[in-house]
């Protein structure tokens, strides 16, 4: 830097010294011309008052013999008269060299006016110059008293040659003393220059080096060097006051904003306001995160909107949402994008031996060994996250890579997507809270089965779905045979053992699409949704009695118990399109079960609704 200001310092020196040394020859050449022009002039003027002396006097004959002595006068190579033709008329041509002898004597004494040319070579410089002879009147010479002319009129002209050879070295020993001068004068301005601006120089460095540390991250303070000024050590103090401050503030903000939302493994900036960027650019995307996830109503929507942040912003392709209930022992894969979850043959049914959920730590790839040994895909690289969204519950998120290079652009972003999976979390639990307690509310809590108000609420939706898509369903409604008899003989709590064991078996028997309700005390609803027809429904039926039958129950000290159950069947749309009215039909059937004797199922028919005036 120090060198090309120097540089550029010399060549403003050097051009200045050129245009300077140019104007100066520029304006000595124009001096010399005007000085030889000058001379010219009183010359011709000279020749001019010897010829009108000579007409006066009337010794015309002796002028040659002037001419020769004016040509004898220094720097003169060469002067002749040229007669004009006015002049030739009246008095004649004179002699042959009175005559012009170029285009130069001619244009004057057409013209009128001086005219004048400049032969230069390396050695020798001469100027040719013819000026007019004109016409005047008044005191002291009127050429109107001899000659036939008016005023104004060319009556001839003097031309001479005149050496400016001399004059053209005095020129060139000025230029030389100018060029010397000037040489010196720029000498003497850059070894000044580098003294005076040395200081300044290396301040200039010292800052743009400082400046270009700043813009890569480095708040370096500049170092004091001598010869610096007042003004410069106090521009150096309130820079590095400057530098202090932007180091302090920067690291301040970059170490809290970290502890917002995280910060990238690999360090991939070393410039903490470029990190620092990142990372506000990433709190405000996680804080319009939260504020949509706290108006979505069901967790399902917070996974959604989880997925799009994870495809969208981190261009994630392949992961997996996990719900795992250690309680249950029950693993659910609750949303799936791209080809993920290879290790589900391993953990789906066992949820324990999932490492994540287990060691409740990341587990990820790692070289030359497995730390997942469910993960079966060689050519696939994975990542699990854990995380607690309540008690004995979690959320495992699985996700997938192609590459390795994919996985370690994965890593850096882990603390990003973790602080969205950590502000998600929450609600989360919040929705699992409320789904659970919602459940609550649906369900019995000595069987686990839904209960009387499920069926109401759930029927609202059930029957309009079974008209429109023509769905049969069989409605079953079962009966504990001599159920207060355990009460009496064996308590209660064999009685809800018995309960219990008829739930399960229920259950056991039944489709998932099917629906199981504790309808009151040893009372139970089954409705078979979707059935082929009664015959099927039947079977069903008959299945379960089947189970009940078969079942031994443990009471106390061996002994086992059997018990019985009787089961009315109707159908609904076939019997009645009110679900409601299909229910009553089959508690009369169940009535007519256990009224003809008990452990049998009874198919409801038109005959049997005159006994329900026996209720």
């Amino acid at each position: 830097m120090r060198q090309k200001i120097i540089f550029q310092f010399l060549a403003i020196a050097i051009l200045l010294a050129v245009i300077i040394t140019s104007l100066s020859l520029y304006n000595l050449r124009n001096t010399g011309i005007k000085s030889v022009i000058h001379n010219a002039e009183s010359i011709s003027q000279a020749v001019k008052n010897g010829l009108t002396t000579h007409m006066i006097n009337n010794n015309m004959d002796q002028i040659d013999t002037y001419l020769n002595l004016v040509s004898n006068m220094n720097n003169v190579e060469k002067l002749w008269l040229v007669r004009g033709e006015l002049v030739a008329k009246q008095f004649g041509n004179g002699t042959k060299n009175e005559s012009p002898r170029d285009d130069m004597d001619r244009s004057v004494l057409l013209s009128g006016e001086m005219k004048y040319k400049i032969d230069e070579s390396l050695v020798n410089t001469s100027i040719r110059i013819t000026i007019p002879y004109i016409a005047t009147a008044g005191v002291g010479m009127d050429c109107l008293q001899c000659h036939d002319v008016s005023y104004g009129d060319t009556l001839g002209a003097v031309s001479l040659v005149l050496d400016v050879s001399e004059l053209k070295e005095i020129g060139l020993e000025s230029i030389y003393l100018i060029a010397i001068a000037i040489v010196f004068g720029i000498i003497l301005i850059v070894y000044l220059g580098r003294r005076i601006l040395k200081p300044y120089i290396i301040l200039f460095e010292n800052l743009g080096k400082s400046i270009s540390d700043a813009v890569s991250g480095k708040f370096k303070n500049i170092s004091y060097t001598p010869g610096l000024t007042k003004d410069m050590v106090s521009l150096a103090d309130e820079y590095n006051t400057l530098m202090s401050i932007f180091r302090d503030t920067s690291e301040d903000i970059e170490k809290k904003l970290k502890g917002f939302v995280g910060h990238r493994q690999s360090g991939y900036s070393s410039n903490p306001l470029e990190e620092s960027k990142d990372i506000i650019a990433n709190l405000s995307n996680l804080y319009q995160f939260k504020k949509e996830i706290e108006l979505d109503s069901t967790k399902e929507e917070i996974y959604n909107r989880l997925s799009q942040v994870f495809t969208n912003q981190f261009k994630i392709k392949h992961f997996t949402f996990l719900e795992i209930d250690m309680l249950k022992q029950k693993m659910t894969e609750v949303l799936k994008v791209g080809d993920s979850f290879h290790c589900r043959a391993g953990i789906i049914d066992t949820p324990h031996l999932c490492r994540a959920a287990r060691t409740k730590n990341d587990v990820t790839s790692i070289d030359y060994h497995s730390s997942c040994s469910h993960f079966k895909k060689e050519n696939k690289f994975y990542h699990c996250i854990n995380v607690d969204i309540s008690k004995n519950a979690y959320l495992i998120i699985n996700f997938v890579c192609d590459s390795k290079d994919e996985l370690e652009k994965l890593k850096d972003n882990i603390s990003f997507i973790k602080s969205y999976i950590n502000e998600s979390a929450p609600s989360i639990e919040v929705k699992l809270l409320m789904n659970a307690l919602k459940e609550s509310a649906f369900k019995d809590g000595l069987t686990g089965l839904y209960n009387r108000k499920f069926l109401e609420e759930h029927s609202k939706k059930l029957v309009p779905q079974a008209l429109r898509e023509n769905l049969n369903i069989g409605v079953l409604m079962l009966d504990m045979d001599h159920f207060k008899a355990v009460n009496d003989e064996y308590g209660h709590d064999i009685g809800d053992k018995v309960l219990k064991e008829l739930s399960r078996i229920l259950m056991e028997t039944v489709r998932e699409s099917d629906l199981v309700i504790r309808y009151g005390g040893e009372e139970f609803i089954v409705l078979l949704v979707g059935v082929k027809n009664e015959f099927d429904a039947m079977e069903v039926a008959n299945k379960i009695g089947k189970k009940v039958r078969e079942n031994e129950i443990d009471v106390y000290a061996g002994n086992k118990l059997r018990k019985t159950i009787s089961i009315g069947l109707s159908m609904f749309p076939e019997d009645s399109k009110s679900l409601d009215t299909a229910m009553k039909n089959a508690d009369i059937a169940l009535y007519e079960a256990k009224n003809s004797g008990r452990d049998k199922v009874i198919r409801f028919n038109e005959e049997q609704v005159s006994s329900v005036d026996l209720f």
